[in-house]
């Protein structure tokens, strides 16, 4: 596990490489919390068939952001988010 992903069961905390304005505030972590079934659906539903659409509003939803906030991210951080996306997604334990 990389140095700036912590995952348990519910949240996957991802410190960021540099602090981001999420809901007005800079923040330098974000949590995502764990996806559930709606959550997914109501993306899918969403994003109109585009799956970089449907990953920002999953993702926005999880973190509890405006998907405005998230496009603002660095590339860098936001493929942190996804790899913390896809821990909480597996089942291996955590």
């Amino acid at each position: 596990m990389p140095s700036w992903l912590s995952v348990n069961t519910d949240r996957a905390q991802v410190t960021l490489t540099c602090p981001s304005e999420i809901n007005g505030v800079s923040v330098d972590t974000l949590a995502l919390r764990s996806p559930t079934v709606g959550d997914v659906r109501a993306a899918n539903r969403d994003a109109g068939g585009d799956d970089e659409q449907r990953e920002l509003i999953l993702f926005a939803s999880l973190a509890g952001a405006p998907v405005a906030d998230l496009e603002g991210l660095k590339l860098v951080d936001f493929n942190r988010l996804l790899a913390g996306y896809f821990r909480l997604d597996q089942d291996d334990g955590v």
